[in-house]
C-alpha cells in the first residue's frame, strides 16, 4: 500500500507545482495522480522486492488540457524511487520526447526533494559505428567496392559519399561530434546513414577495438546510472523481442509509462511482421557465396570454418530451388497469362495459402534454418578468434568478418521467419496472421514481395510485457473507441479487469468551439463527385481563412483538390509531401506571426501530434470520415476473422477505429483553455447513417451546427 509519507510527499510536490505556475488544481489532473499512485503504490512485493500481485496496470484517457504528463511524472517518479525500480517513459513521437527532456523532466527534478537522473534511450541505428565506418572506407580504398548492408548487392560508392563519410569520421575523431545522428546539424538520408551503423548481430561489443569510445555504449553507461529512461515504443518492443533487459532495464524491475499508448498496438503488430523478396533473396544468396569464399581466403581456410561453409552449400541449393518453384507458382497464380495483373497486391483470404505455396514455404523454412545454424556457428568461431582462442585466425580479420557474418545470420533468420509464418497454419481460435504478396519493380523485371503480419499482438504483449513488468500506466488523450475501452483492451491483450479511467478535459467545449456539418449533395462513397464538391466548398470558404488545417484521407483526393484550387488560395497552402512535417509547421507559424494567412493540407500524420495553439489554428476542416483503407491486408484479414466468428466487422472494427481517428483529428483545434474555433466535417454520413450518431456522441461536446 502507498505509505502516508509517500502520499504526503506527492501531494506536497503537486502543491509546489501549482504555486509555481499560479494555477488552481485541475480535477482531471488530480484524479490522474490519484489513480496512478493507487495502482503503482498498491503493488505488493515479496522479500526480494519482486511483484507479488496482479493489479499492477492502469489505463487512463486524459482529455486535452488535463496536464497528463506532469500528472504521471509527479506520481510515478517518487513511487519508482521508493521501490528501487527503473522508470521507462515510452512515447510514439519525437516531439513528446523533446518536451519531456527539455521541459517537463527538468521541472519535476527541481520540484522533488531528491535528485533525479534521466536519459534518452535510442536504438543502435541512431549511433555512429566507428568500426563500420573505418571498414567501409578501408574497403573502398583497397578494392573500390563494398556490399551494401541492406541487400548485399555490391556497388561502388560515389566520391561524394566517401568524402561525407570521411568528414564524419574526422569530426568524431576531433571531438566535434558525439556520434549521435540526431545531434548533426544537417539531415542525412537513411540510405546514406545505414552503412555507418551496427546492430546486435554485427556488434563485437567489448571485443571491438573502438569499444572504449563507442557512442552507443557510452549512452548505455549513462542509461545504467539513470532513474528515468525516455524511450519510444519501437525501442521497448525491440528490447522485449531480445528477451527484455538487453537494451533497456529488466522488465521485472521496471515501471513503464506508455504515453500516446493508442499507437502501441500498431507498433507491436508491425514489429512482428516479416517480408521476403524472391529475386532479392536469390541475389543475396549468390552474393553470400562470394562473401563466404572471401572470408575463408582471409581466414587462411581455417578447417572448422571451411567445414561449416561446405555444409551450407546443400541448404543454399535447396533454398534456391524452392525459390524458383515459388516464383513459378506465384507467376502462374497471379499473372494467369497476363503481362501484369491489374492489382499490385494479392491478399490470401483469411491468411490461408494454397498448398503449392505452403509446400515451397516449408522447404525454404527448413533449408534456411540449416543455413542459419551454420552461419551462427561461423559467428561463434569468429567471436572465439576475437577473444584470442583461435590463434591461426588473425584478430583483425575476425573483427572485419564478424559483423558481415552476423548480418548474414540475421538475414537468414528473417528468411526463416517469413517462410515459417507462411508454412504453419494459424492456431484455431486465435487471431490470424495476414499474408499477402506485393508486386514490386526490380532491375530484372517484377519481383514478388511476400509479407506477413499478425492482425493482433495481444498474446505477445500479454506474455512478454504485461505479465513480466513490475507495473505499467497507459495513457493518451484518445484511448476509447465510441466511448468504451473494450477495443483497446482486446488489441493490447490487457487483463479484462484492468483499471480504466476516462478523465474529462477542463475545456469549455460548447463555449470555445463549433462542430459544423454543412449541407453536401454528394456521398463520399462516390469519390469523384465528393472530391468535386470539396473543391467547390474550399474555393468558396478558404479565401477568408486565416489559420486552417485541412485533413484528407487520401493522397489522390488531396492532389485533385490542390490542382483545382483557386490560385489565391493555393499560394497560401503548405501541403504535405512538399516539405517535412516539422518544416510545414515552422513555416505556418512564421507566416501567422507575420499576420498573414496560412493553410495546411495534410493526411493522417497531421491529424495527431500537431500542436498549434491560439492564433496558429482557428479552423480544422475534415474532408472525409477517417475510415481505414478498404484493401489494407491486416484490416481485411481481421474483418474476415470477426465475420467468421459471427460478428459484424464494420461495427466492431471499422467504426471504432474511425471514431478514434476522428476524435484525434478534432483534437487539433483546442490546445489550451484560451483557444477557440471551428471544426468542419464535409461528410454527411454522420447524419445519414446509423453509425453517425455514435461517432458524433464520442466526440468532445462541441456546440453543433448541422445543416
Amino acid at each position: 500500500m502507498l505509505s502516508d509519507a509517500l502520499k504526503n510527499s506527492i501531494q506536497a510536490t503537486y502543491r509546489r507545482f501549482l504555486a509555481d505556475h499560479a494555477m488552481k488544481p485541475r480535477y482531471g489532473q488530480k484524479m490522474m495522480i490519484a489513480h496512478i499512485a493507487r495502482t503503482l503504490g498498491g503493488i505488493e512485493t515479496d522479500d526480494k522486492g519482486e511483484r507479488a500481485s496482479g493489479n499492477h496496470l492502469c489505463v487512463i484517457e486524459a482529455g486535452t488540457g488535463t496536464g497528463k504528463t506532469m500528472a504521471y511524472l509527479l506520481s510515478a517518479i517518487p513511487i519508482a524511487k521508493s521501490q528501487s525500480k527503473s522508470l521507462v517513459i515510452s512515447t510514439a513521437t519525437v516531439a513528446l520526447q523533446e518536451q519531456l527532456l527539455n521541459k517537463d523532466l527538468p521541472e519535476v527534478a527541481r520540484l522533488l526533494d531528491e535528485p533525479v537522473r534521466f536519459v534518452l534511450a535510442k536504438g543502435r541505428g541512431r549511433y555512429f559505428c566507428i568500426s563500420q565506418a573505418e571498414k567501409l572506407l578501408e574497403s573502398q580504398h583497397q578494392t573500390g567496392q563494398i556490399a551494401l548492408y541492406e541487400d548485399e548487392i555490391e556497388h561502388r560508392l560515389d566520391p561524394a559519399a566517401l568524402d561525407f563519410y570521411q568528414v564524419l569520421l574526422g569530426k568524431f575523431a576531433a571531438g566535434e561530434w558525439d556520434g549521435d545522428r540526431d545531434s548533426l546539424a544537417e539531415e542525412i538520408e537513411s540510405t546514406r546513414w545505414a552503412p555507418l551503423t551496427s546492430d546486435h548481430t554485427r556488434c563485437t561489443n567489448r571485443r571491438c577495438s573502438n569499444f572504449s569510445v563507442c557512442p552507443f555504449y557510452k549512452s548505455r553507461d549513462s542509461m545504467d546510472k539513470a532513474d528515468i529512461v525516455v524511450a519510444n515504443h519501437d525501442l521497448v518492443l525491440a528490447d522485449l523481442s531480445l528477451g527484455g533487459g538487453a537494451i533497456l532495464p529488466e522488465p521485472a524491475n521496471t515501471i513503464y509509462i506508455f504515453d500516446e499508448a493508442h499507437h502501441l498496438s500498431s507498433k507491436a503488430t508491425g514489429h512482428f511482421a516479416y517480408s521476403m523478396r524472391v529475386k532479392g533473396t536469390q541475389r543475396w544468396l549468390k552474393s553470400s557465396v562470394k562473401q563466404l569464399e572471401h572470408m575463408l581466403d582471409e581466414c587462411e581456410n581455417n578447417a572448422v570454418l571451411a567445414q561449416y561453409v561446405e555444409r551450407m552449400t546443400p541448404a543454399r541449393l535447396d533454398i534456391d530451388t524452392a525459390l524458383e518453384q515459388l516464383q513459378a507458382n506465384l507467376r502462374l497464380m497471379l499473372f494467369d497469362g497476363l503481362q501484369r495483373p491489374a492489382s499490385e497486391r494479392y491478399r490470401f483470404p483469411k491468411g490461408v495459402l494454397p498448398e503449392t505455396l505452403i509446400h515451397s514455404a516449408i522447404e525454404i523454412a527448413a533449408a534456411s534454418e540449416k543455413w542459419m545454424l551454420k552461419a551462427e556457428q561461423i559467428v561463434d568461431v569468429l567471436k572465439e578468434a576475437l577473444d584470442g582462442g583461435i590463434p591461426e585466425i588473425n584478430r583483425e580479420v575476425a573483427e572485419r568478418w564478424y559483423p558481415r557474418m552476423g548480418l548474414m545470420w540475421m538475414r537468414a533468420q528473417s528468411l526463416h521467419s517469413l517462410n515459417k509464418s507462411y508454412a504453419l497454419p494459424d492456431t484455431e481460435g486465435v487471431a490470424p496472421t495476414a499474408r499477402w504478396i506485393n508486386l514490386v519493380d526490380a532491375s530484372d523485371g517484377v519481383d514478388f514481395e511476400c509479407r506477413s503480419s499478425p492482425v493482433s499482438a495481444a498474446d505477445t504483449l500479454d506474455e512478454h510485457l504485461w505479465k513480466s513488468c513490475f507495473g505499467a500506466v497507459l495513457t493518451s488523450a484518445t484511448m476509447t473507441a465510441l466511448g468504451h475501452f473494450n477495443r483497446l483492451i482486446d488489441e493490447l491483450g490487457l487483463p479484462h479487469d484492468v483499471l480504466c479511467e476516462r478523465l474529462p478535459s477542463p475545456f469549455d467545449y460548447p463555449k470555445a468551439a463549433v462542430l459544423s456539418v454543412p449541407k453536401m449533395l454528394s456521398d463520399p462513397g462516390k469519390p469523384e463527385e465528393h472530391t468535386q464538391e470539396v473543391i467547390s466548398y474550399l474555393n468558396e470558404n478558404l479565401l477568408d481563412a486565416t489559420a486552417t488545417l485541412v485533413l484528407f484521407s487520401s493522397w489522390r483526393q488531396m492532389f485533385a483538390v490542390l490542382e483545382k484550387l483557386d490560385s489565391k488560395i493555393r499560394s497560401r497552402v503548405l501541403a504535405q509531401g512538399d516539405l517535412t512535417k516539422n518544416e510545414i509547421i515552422r513555416k505556418h507559424k512564421e507566416v501567422i506571426d507575420a499576420e498573414n494567412a496560412s493553410i495546411i493540407f495534410g493526411l493522417a500524420s497531421f491529424a495527431e501530434g500537431v500542436d498549434l495553439p491560439g492564433k496558429y489554428l482557428m479552423e480544422v476542416i475534415i474532408t472525409k470520415l477517417p475510415f481505414g483503407v478498404p484493401d489494407d491486408p491486416v484490416d481485411a484479414t481481421m474483418a474476415e476473422w470477426i465475420e467468421q466468428r459471427g460478428g459484424n466487422a464494420f461495427m466492431e472494427w471499422t467504426v471504432p477505429e474511425a471514431s478514434m481517428r476522428l476524435t484525434q483529428a478534432t483534437g487539433r483545434l483546442l490546445r489550451t483553455e484560451q483557444d477557440s474555433g471551428r471544426v468542419i466535417l464535409l461528410d454527411r454520413r454522420v447524419v445519414t447513417r446509423r453509425y453517425g450518431r455514435q461517432l458524433l456522441d464520442a466526440l468532445p461536446p462541441f456546440r453543433r451546427e448541422i445543416s
